[in-house]
């Protein structure tokens, strides 16, 4: 089983309202099981929401979250990637296909401060603690997912 981000699949659950529907990871996926998800909605955010971004983290033991208006969402952000890792496991998923650049899902690179920078998402973040590997949209072909 595969976790994917919903929004590479055409679901519109990004803060936006909208996917970031990927042909490619759309066209891998056929025929495999894979399991959707999104991690902030988890959380208990909304569709819309403001956007979010990594404000600070310590390796994640300090990490804060906020909306673009200052608003703290770190607490959906930890409790949505806490439901993801549920899942992952109760999928018994070894591999996730995520969305680069977000605060939760993001593989190699995140917002900061409103600067794309090298990190990962604390959803991320959590699922390789836990022994499953993660790929985003551009690198899943190259993992052996």
């Amino acid at each position: 089983m595969i976790l994917v981000s919903a929004c590479l699949i055409g679901i519109r659950c990004r803060y936006d309202a909208r996917s970031k529907k990927n042909k490619k990871v759309i066209d891998f996926l056929s025929g495999k099981n894979f399991y959707p998800v999104c991690p902030e909605m988890l959380g208990g955010l909304l569709i819309p929401r403001e956007k979010a971004e990594i404000i600070y983290f310590d390796d994640f033991k300090n990490v804060k979250v906020a909306a673009i208006s200052g608003e703290d969402v770190t607490r959906q952000f930890l409790n949505g990637s806490k439901r993801t890792l549920k899942i992952a496991k109760w999928l018994d998923c070894k591999y996730a296909i995520f969305k680069e650049g977000s605060p939760s899902c993001g593989v190699c690179k995140v917002i900061k401060k409103g600067v794309l920078i090298d990190g990962e998402g604390i959803t991320t973040h959590i699922l390789k603690e836990n022994g499953i590997l993660v790929f985003n949209e551009n690198n899943f072909f190259q993992g052996g997912v």
